[in-house]
């Protein structure tokens, strides 16, 4: 189970925060399409790889997942049942909301986030 305070990368913080000012979604939203996408495209988090979760918005676990943390939870210990430490699962959950935020990229407005959602 992921620990009660997530967080990311500064960087991708920082990018959330821009896309927020441009489409008025809040990055627990963004992180929860991320996550979920990088799911779907395949993406496999390397646990050996430096990832450095040094944002500033620590938000609580409810925040940031929502009505999406059973089916967070139950997606990660399906896709990763060798790890059970919370900092691990923490980590790995925060590399694949930074591998599906590449939805994002090219984003100035909702109308262009919500036709990038349904185009791929």
């Amino acid at each position: 189970m992921l620990p009660n305070t997530l967080w990311l990368t500064k960087d991708l913080e920082d990018r959330f925060k821009m896309l927020k000012q441009k489409t008025g979604v809040s990055p627990n939203i963004m992180a929860r399409i991320a996550f979920f996408r990088s799911l779907e495209q395949g993406f496999e988090c390397d646990l050996s790889i430096e990832c450095k979760l040094n944002g500033t918005l620590k938000l609580d676990r409810l925040t940031w997942l929502g009505a999406t943390e059973l089916a967070t939870n139950i997606a990660l210990k399906k896709c990763y049942p060798d790890v059970t430490d919370a900092r691990s699962l923490h980590k790995i959950w925060a590399m694949h909301v930074e591998s599906g935020a590449s939805i994002f990229h090219n984003i100035d407005s909702l109308p262009t986030l919500l036709d990038n959602l349904s185009t791929k």
